[in-house]
């Protein structure tokens, strides 16, 4: 399980830097990713593409992983600093959240928020 945390880790950096073809070639195509702006998930690549674009034209958000973990079902989970600032670099949101991912076959099948 050690690879999931080199690449989760692998993904945040790559995520903060804005690189997200990077972070899209690390998931299913199928994907089920949590929309943590308007709830419930967005399903596949694509959308997850599009809701990235969407969330950084209102929002900059920044993620630290904190710790990592296994739990009982397998699923990796992170606990992540997290601060969201505005385009004007004030800040709306500074908290820690735990994030939940699923993995087939060394992608990510499902992300979940906590």
């Amino acid at each position: 399980m050690s690879e999931n945390r080199e690449l989760l880790q692998y993904l945040y950096a790559a995520f903060n830097k804005r690189e997200i073809e990077t972070v899209l070639s690390m998931m299913r195509e199928d994907v089920k990713w949590a929309n943590g702006m308007e709830g419930g998930f967005v399903h596949g690549r694509d959308a997850v593409r599009e809701y990235w674009k969407n969330q950084f034209e209102l929002v900059d958000p920044q993620l630290e992983l904190l710790k990592f973990e296994i739990d009982g079902k397998g699923r990796s989970v992170v606990n992540v600093h997290q601060i969201v600032q505005d385009l004007n670099g004030n800040v709306l949101l500074d908290k820690t959240v735990k994030q939940i991912f699923t993995f087939e076959n060394g992608l990510i099948k499902t992300f979940e928020i906590g």
